[in-house]
């Protein structure tokens, strides 16, 4: 094939045929099964002549979508049907279940169905929730651990550190600037600051206060294994608890996130007011306490008592995290006038993706300014 066929091949592959699309080529074989499998979806006549409402058809269409595309394709491409073709019905049978691609859009939309699962899905259910909570702590429980012992050994600050890599230069070096001698272009440290090593007992209290609502499903599904992996912590106390309209404490369920997850019922209204009074009760040590608050601040509310609330909790010492999405999405659509309000006070409001939130945690133990923190690491809203 010279490289005119095979640019004409791939244009018509993204063309999707039809009068129109003017590059005159046929397609053959794997390709013609590649095209009808796009085809399924992203026609234009793809409701009516493509998967139908048919079980075993759409379960064919995941065998060939996996057959013919890399995982990261296949996700998207199911993500795409299930909302194009409103598949979600045949996603509570077995052998759909079987069929699809495991991932994080597809674990919210089963927590979304958990109410309605016949018994002989749920099963299936637990699997595909199980495979994709595994992946994500195998990708995130090293580095999250990693992230937040260090921290835990670096907020321990003394004036007699053991060992030379014990020694904090940074605070080091701008506590002698006084004894800074200019002929020699040196510093002479006469106190020196460094970290303390770890302590066994509880050092943090961690909550997680997570919105349940539907657009928070993303969110949902990384915070559970996030509270999972600092709940193996010993120096952390860390409590989750869900909310919409009412508040439910999951903090017994941390140590199987899937288990966690099922007792999660996305959809519905949201009270972010009770959700933080509830919180504000587990909370006993305020200064040595972080409350990470994840939801896209839409308050059903009383706002001016949710607005009250986090001025007493960051007042009392408590470290305060916003986040308006905890996904690799970005931020959601959130209420700006809260987010702004809340910025005011000192508590910045912003997305993070999974792979930046040890860091926030790392940064949030050793009580940085998480507004500077934001700013450098990702685009604060407000």
């Amino acid at each position: 094939m010279t490289e005119t066929d095979e640019r004409l091949r791939r244009w018509r592959l993204v063309l999707g045929g039809g009068d129109a699309e003017g590059t005159g080529c046929g397609l053959e074989g794997v390709d013609a099964r590649m095209d009808a499998a796009l085809s399924a979806v992203y026609d234009q006549g793809g409701k009516e002549g493509g998967l139908g409402a048919s079980a075993p058809r759409v379960a064919r269409w995941l065998g060939d979508i996996r057959t013919y595309f890399p995982s990261t394709v296949v996700q998207v491409m199911q993500k795409d049907a299930i909302e194009k073709l409103n598949l979600t019905r045949l996603l509570l049978e077995p052998e759909m279940l079987e069929a699809v691609e495991p991932d994080v859009h597809l674990v919210g939309t089963l927590l979304a169905l958990n109410r309605v699962m016949p018994d002989q899905a749920r099963e299936s259910a637990r699997a595909v929730v199980r495979k994709v909570v595994d992946e994500l702590e195998r990708r995130l429980a090293q580095k999250t651990r990693a992230a937040v012992t260090g921290a835990l050994d670096r907020s321990a600050r003394t004036h007699r550190p053991k060992r030379v890599a014990d020694i904090d230069w940074d605070r080091t070096i701008r506590a002698n600037l006084k004894n800074y001698l200019p002929d020699r272009n040196t510093v002479v440290p006469s106190r020196l600051v460094g970290y303390a090593r770890r302590q066994r007992s509880v050092q943090r209290e961690v909550v997680l206060c997570i919105d349940q609502s539907g657009s928070m499903a993303a969110s949902v599904v990384y915070s559970s294994v996030f509270g999972a992996v600092l709940a193996s912590m010993r120096s952390l106390k860390t409590s989750l608890v869900v909310f919409d309209t009412a508040v439910v404490d999951l903090t017994d369920q941390l140590h199987d996130p899937v288990e966690l997850l099922f007792g999660t019922q996305l959809g519905g209204g949201t009270d972010i007011n009770r959700a933080i009074a509830y919180s504000q009760g587990l909370i006993t040590r305020p200064t040595d306490s972080i409350f990470v608050l994840i939801s896209d601040l839409y308050e059903g509310g009383v706002r001016e008592e949710m607005l009250r609330r986090v001025a007493a909790m960051t007042q009392a010492g408590v470290q305060v995290i916003v986040l308006l999405a905890l996904s690799d999405e970005g931020a959601p659509f959130y209420d700006h006038e809260n987010a702004a309000a809340l910025a005011a006070m000192g508590v910045p409001a912003f997305a993070c993706t999974p792979d930046a939130f040890p860091d926030l945690m790392a940064a949030a133990i050793e009580r940085r300014d998480i507004a500077q923190w934001a700013e450098r690491h990702i685009a604060v809203s407000g």
